[in-house]
């Protein structure tokens, strides 16, 4: 059952698939019912890039390296388009960081100390060099929108959603690890540590923040739609960075989050200041939550709360954007699923923690009804209303990028991002300089857009430009008379120190700006013999 199972996944990607590039590449998305194209979230033929990564999980190298080189001659991210700071870095952010770290295991010509550079790591730091204007703001957390050839509008506003505070450190600690520019990571942390000072005296967080003045606009407080992944993001950057902080903050909210919005295995919204029920709804965002809790191990009540779910889900064929839980039914204007991935998601995680067929099963149905109800001569539509399964003219990208690859992974879990099946059956492989870095063996962590990211990688890469920190400082100090130093009082690295920028100091760069190279710009050598410099001893594990 699961081969055939996985046999229609790939019919169901390919059909959705080939009528992007048929009908609608270069825009954004597919229109599926009309059969052509349109601009949602930028301009940078966003299904493509979100989709990349799902080729190579769905096994197709060729076409995988052929839409890598395609993407490295046509996307532009110098244009006049105003967008999404957020969705720009879970999408294109996260799909060429992934595509990237992906690229040897799909057979492409590698750059020499691979993982640590490469094209599609340039251009993810290029795309989110755009969004670092937007984090210039007095509390580091950042606008919502930004041109991306101008930076924030004047007339920008300042509030925000609380996801579009808390949802970078993945991607943005990724890039700092891989390039060894702290300028993201730095960026994304203080925009994280900024959002935790301001959280209720009972523990809670709303979901639409002022980003200059801190002052809370939406004061409801839940798991799902404005705050979702910003929680995902503690959990997840904690065990990607094995961060004590992160998973702190984590505990911290959890504990309230149970405390106050947690009725019979449902999770309400609550008045973030005191507690008392806001909304009594269930919205299809917040289905995560159950595989997130099964990260942290929590495996009861996840399993619990997906059976509410999925309840719902056999109930409508889907699941609408809200649904009340008092009445048992959809909530007004909000009856719609445009095909997203949470409940199939949480099924990946839970049925690789349990191996419960539960799960299997809602996979079956998620093939059924996308099938049945979703699918048009050129593509698969939102679904506009699930009571009478009329369609919306609309493809997200999410399609491709998650709701496929989840429900792939499920029907295959010996798939090489779980780990492979047995020990050494090649599910990891060589990087860096030398070839002397184990990659894809501390498992994957999936960004918020089912983008996979291996820890391995971050590890290999900020070890090569810590030793070769120290070496260039032993340098810089040999290479400094004292009577010189005065006027080299100001060596030009700073925007790849890091963590010394004070607060006036721009973390973007300027425009017309070079980033400065460093003083010892040789590639990396790892110091695999041990040599001295001034009776120094460099070894292995200096």
């Amino acid at each position: 059952a699961n081969a055939s199972a996985k046999q229609r996944i790939k019919s169901m990607f390919y059909h959705a698939y080939n009528n992007y590039l048929d009908n609608a590449f270069p825009y954004d998305e597919l229109r599926p019912i009309t059969c052509d194209g349109q601009d949602t979230w930028g301009s940078f033929s966003l299904t493509l890039i979100d989709a990349l990564d799902t080729l190579l999980v769905l096994g197709n190298r060729t076409e995988f390296q052929r839409v890598a080189s395609l993407l490295q001659d046509t996307v532009d991210f110098d244009i006049d388009v105003n967008a999404s700071v957020f969705e720009t870095n879970i999408r294109v952010v996260g799909g060429l960081l992934s595509a990237h770290l992906l690229a040897g295991r799909a057979g492409m010509e590698l750059e020499p100390g691979w993982p640590c550079s490469g094209p599609l790591l340039r251009m993810a730091e290029d795309a989110a060099r755009k969004l670092l204007p937007a984090f210039q703001t007095p509390t580091g957390m950042p606008y919502g929108t930004v041109n991306l050839l101008h930076g924030v509008s004047p007339t920008e506003t300042p509030v925000t959603c609380t996801a579009g505070v808390g949802t970078f450190i993945l991607e943005f600690a990724t890039l700092s690890r891989l390039t060894g520019d702290t300028t993201f990571e730095n960026a994304a942390r203080q925009a994280l540590r900024a959002l935790w000072k301001t959280r209720s005296d009972i523990g809670l967080v709303g979901n639409h923040i002022n980003v200059l003045s801190k002052k809370w606009v939406a004061q409801d407080a839940g798991i799902g739609a404005g705050i979702d992944s910003y929680f995902e993001y503690l959990v997840k950057g904690a065990i990607m960075l094995q961060d004590e902080e992160l998973l702190n903050m984590f505990l911290e909210y959890d504990r309230a989050i149970q405390n106050y919005t947690r009725f019979d295995d449902w999770y309400l919204w609550v008045h973030m200041h005191k507690g008392t029920v806001s909304m009594p709804v269930f919205q299809s965002l917040e289905a995560f939550w159950p595989g997130l809790q099964s990260l942290l191990g929590n495996l009861d009540s996840a399993a619990k709360t997906f059976q509410n779910y999925y309840s719902v889900w056999r109930q409508f064929g889907g699941l609408p954007e809200f649904y009340s839980i008092p009445q048992g039914y959809t909530v007004d204007k909000r009856e719609g699923y445009p095909l997203r991935p949470e409940l199939i998601e949480s099924a990946m995680y839970l049925f690789r923690a349990t191996g419960d067929h539960t799960y299997l099963q809602l996979g079956f149905d998620a093939l059924e009804s996308i099938e049945k109800v979703a699918k048009t001569p050129c593509g698969y539509a939102s679904v506009k209303d699930l009571r009478d399964h009329q369609l919306d003219n609309r493809m997200e990208s999410f399609f491709l990028a998650e709701t496929v690859k989840y429900l792939y992974l499920l029907f295959d879990p010996t798939h090489f991002l779980h780990g492979g099946g047995t020990e050494g059956d090649g599910s990891w492989e060589e990087g860096g300089e030398g070839g002397q870095c184990v990659l894809g063996a501390g498992g994957f962590i999936f960004n918020t857009e089912a983008h996979p990211l291996d820890p391995a990688a971050l590890y290999c890469c900020s070890r090569h430009a810590q030793d070769h920190q120290e070496l260039r400082h032993i340098l810089l100090n040999l290479s400094q008379p004292t009577e010189k130093s005065s006027r080299r009082s100001n060596p030009p690295t700073k925007h790849t120190d890091g963590p010394s920028l004070s607060q006036s100091e721009s973390i973007a760069l300027k425009p017309g700006e070079k980033k400065t190279p460093p003083l010892l710009s040789c590639p990396v050598q790892p110091f695999s013999a041990r040599f001295a410099i001034l009776g120094q001893v460099f070894t292995d594990n200096t």
